[in-house]
């Protein structure tokens, strides 16, 4: 079954791209056409790459790893937020920092900083600072957790990468290149799609069309996490079954050897 229709798809303003002037050559084979010196996306083409872009993602999630949404403009900074939590995957909506993941050991520091401000709140150390020392810490704090907070829980890097805007994100794709981490996202006509793995031809100006994309690639993601719910759950009954049987047979064993009569011994034995 498709993860969306062709009409879905128009009703979201997913076809609409740049002015023509600004365009990407590189673009050209996912444009179908130029209408008042705009040029529309093959909807035919987005649905293909979706798809494929879905069932990968799908899979990455399935093998138990975590994909990172990244999406930092205006418009697209609550819906990546709100769908990256709703499955349980991190996020970096307020500034990508450069060495985010080529630098990662450090960037767990500062989020180790964060817990520890977290700790010192706890078990009353924060309580006997001054109010200058507390100001400071607070302040701190507030700035980890607005760039940091969404990815609070990865304690390692992530097995893939969903972008909403490759060409404000491309400090992301860079680092994504060069450890070798597949990248999906969103690349409007603007945007040079060599670089990214699993390019999705689609207007990622509008919210109607961020949302559509983000909640097909979300409801990808969830489909992995159950269906790895599911294998563990077999695979442990599997196992449950397997330990119940050695148990039977064990203790049929001697049963089976008590009601044999003895052998008698032979001449010479």
């Amino acid at each position: 079954m498709a993860r969306t229709t062709y009409q879905e798809l128009l009703d979201a303003g997913v076809h609409f791209g740049h002015l023509t002037r600004k365009w990407d050559p590189k673009m050209s084979k996912y444009i179908f056409m130029e209408r008042n010196g705009i040029h529309i996306i093959d909807l035919n083409k987005t649905l293909t790459k979706l798809e494929e872009a879905a069932a990968a993602i799908k899979q990455i999630v399935k093998s138990g790893r975590k994909v990172l949404f990244v999406a930092t403009k205006k418009q697209a900074k609550e819906i990546i937020a709100q769908q990256a939590q709703d499955v349980n995957m991190p996020f970096v909506t307020e500034r990508w920092l450069g060495g985010m993941l080529t630098n990662f050991a450090t960037v767990r520091k500062s989020i180790k900083k964060m817990s520890n401000i977290d700790k010192m709140q706890k078990d009353g150390t924060y309580d006997v600072l001054s109010k200058k020392e507390k100001l400071m810490i607070q302040r701190e704090r507030i700035k980890l957790e607005s760039l940091l907070g969404g990815i609070a829980d990865l304690n390692r890097l992530p097995a893939a990468l969903f972008i909403i805007d490759v060409k404000k994100e491309h400090i992301a794709v860079a680092e994504a290149q060069k450890l070798s981490i597949p990248t999906f996202a969103m690349v409007d006509t603007n945007s040079n799609p060599t670089n990214i793995d699993f390019p999705i031809p689609a207007n990622d100006d509008a919210t109607k069309s961020i949302s559509l994309i983000a909640a097909i690639i979300g409801k990808a993601i969830q489909e992995g996490l159950e269906e790895r719910k599911r294998d563990k759950e077999e695979e442990a009954e599997k196992e449950a079954v397997a330990a119940k049987v050695a148990v039977d047979t064990a203790e049929a064993a001697p049963e089976a050897n008590a009601g044999k009569r003895p052998r008698k011994a032979k001449d010479g034995e």
